[in-house]
């Protein structure tokens, strides 16, 4: 059965100005309705909080005595949008921070516990008010299991076992004891655990031959218990570096279960000169989408070697840090990375989520980089003030993917070019969802051109039921304090008989 739709949205028409149809980019989209692919696990869309800038203390958490309402010292507009889109999962305490974490610094009374530095970020005083027994608290508000990163960089076997002890023994040993002394008399559930983190930089400037007896001698002095069934990741490598991947896959055969992996977005391929987050061209949008996309490149690389080395399929790739990184505001302590969020985030979100999904048979697991107040956010703070982000939109609309089960497709798409290079002008996804309903997304990577939308689905469809469409005038829309509003999903919908997809857009759609 062929389909074929034409798809306005109802907002404004000053939003865009449609170009001639003629000029529009072409998409085929070609789907047997009743197949069915890996299952996109709901982890994909896990977020990421380290103690970094204000993304712990102020973005999450204001402590029980403050103004701003809060349920056990965390803020209460930031939990409550944060369940609103389902957030499956939460990375905790970092990220590089986790490398100089040491547990014990964070239990026990708050008035207790010791002043620390944050020496990877800003050298500011941690005070370690949010540590375990926190961080649990916030998860279980939020509704999201957690993956927690060890201290391999100045840590110890011992240590890291202690802290699992601690954390999930029901048994009535002296850190058992400790915990129920502490609050807690249930012992806690451990979705993922890391053996370190960037283990080739910031946590230990290590290969991936030394990492791999160390990770086989901290795994072994772990002894958690077999009921709590604890997922391990080791840590992976980075952009085009695929020999973590390679030797982790090959060496370890201690209980490992996946293997990290990071990928920032930087406009300008340069961490010195990174580029602005608010103020750019087209080129630079094209810049932003060109580099984002070699994720595409990188997963394929890491999961064919994957597939050689573990043919049975047992090891995840969780990318449990990725998104755009920007130079830092003007005025700004640059050790917090705090960065503003524009519609080209919302694209490289939408974007990478499509890769993700495409290899979801590996792709178990990722981490935005962050979730409040760092790099790419959901959300933003000022004091009592609250702003939800583009990116955080995309989140919203994409939740109904979480779990959902892939339905292969192929995409004919002619070219988004600039200077020599090309990107496909629209990517998407299409799956049929926990609730037995179909969705599809689909992304306009172009600023300036329109695309055509074919659908050849020659399953049981007859309808389009519903859409949202995020979308805005120019490139550089953003959500401020002042205007929280500027860029929200909008209705998408009026079918006719062909489906036009506008510029610069992201459109999530449920299929009969």
């Amino acid at each position: 059965m062929k389909l074929k739709v034409l798809t306005f949205s109802i907002l404004s028409a000053s939003l865009w100005t449609s170009q001639a149809f003629a000029a529009n980019h072409w998409v085929t989209i070609h789907a047997n309705l009743q197949d069915r692919g890996a299952v996109i696990n709901k982890d994909i869309y896990g977020q990421f909080a380290e103690h970094l800038g204000h993304g712990i203390y102020g973005g999450l958490w204001v402590g029980h005595d403050s103004d701003i309402p809060n349920t056990k010292g965390f803020r209460n507009d930031v939990v409550q949008a944060l369940r609103d889109i389902k957030v499956p999962l939460l990375r905790w305490p970092g990220g590089c921070f986790a490398d100089q974490y040491h547990w014990r610094d964070g239990i026990g009374p708050q008035a207790d516990r010791p002043i620390t530095i944050n020496s990877n970020w800003g050298g500011v005083d941690e005070t370690n008010a949010v540590g375990t027994h926190e961080f649990f608290d916030l998860a279980d508000l939020i509704g999201a299991d957690t993956y927690i990163n060890g201290n391999l960089g100045t840590g110890s076997a011992q240590e890291m076992a202690d802290w699992i002890e601690y954390m999930t023994s029901d048994s009535d040993s002296a850190l058992a004891n400790q915990r129920r002394a502490n609050g807690r008399r249930e012992p806690w559930n451990i979705t993922y655990f890391g053996i370190g983190n960037e283990a080739w930089g910031c946590g230990g400037n290590m290969g991936p031959e030394q990492y791999v007896g160390l990770y086989d001698q901290y795994r072994s002095a772990i002894q958690a218990p077999a009921a709590k069934d604890i997922l391990f990741v080791g840590s992976g490598g980075t952009t085009e570096d695929t020999a973590w991947t390679d030797v982790l896959s090959d060496q370890i055969h201690n209980g490992m279960d996946g293997i990290s992996f990071h990928f920032y977005t930087l406009p300008n391929d340069d961490w010195d000169n990174k580029g602005s987050a608010t103020e750019f061209d087209n080129t630079m949008w094209f810049n932003t989408l060109a580099r984002t996309y070699r994720m595409k490149t990188y997963l394929k690389d890491n999961i064919d070697i994957l597939d050689r080395n573990d043919p049975s399929g047992q090891l995840g790739f969780y990318v449990d840090e990725w998104g755009t990184w920007y130079d830092t505001e003007e005025g700004r302590e640059p050790g917090f990375l705090y960065q503003q969020n524009t519609l080209r985030d919302a694209v490289v979100a939408a974007v990478n989520l499509n890769l993700f999904h495409e290899y979801a048979k590996r792709v178990h697991m990722t981490n935005i980089a962050q979730m409040v107040n760092v790099l790419q956010a959901m959300i933003l703070t000022d004091g009592a003030k609250m702003v939800k982000t583009p990116t955080y939109y995309i989140y919203d609309m994409y939740k109904v993917f979480q779990d959902a089960k892939s339905i292969p497709f192929t995409l004919d798409t002619t070219q988004y070019s600039m200077n020599g290079k090309e990107l496909p002008a629209v990517t998407a996804s299409l799956a049929q969802g926990t609730d037995g309903r179909l969705y599809m997304a689909l992304v306009n990577l172009d600023p300036e051109k329109d695309a055509n939308i074919d659908l050849d689905l020659n399953g049981e469809i007859n309808t389009i039921l519903a859409g949202r469409i995020l979308t805005a005038s120019t490139i550089t829309a953003k959500n401020t304090f002042d205007d929280q509003h500027a860029i929200e999903p909008q209705p998408f919908q009026d079918w006719a008989d062909y489906f036009v997809l506008p510029a610069k857009s992201v459109v999530v759609l449920t299929l009969k």
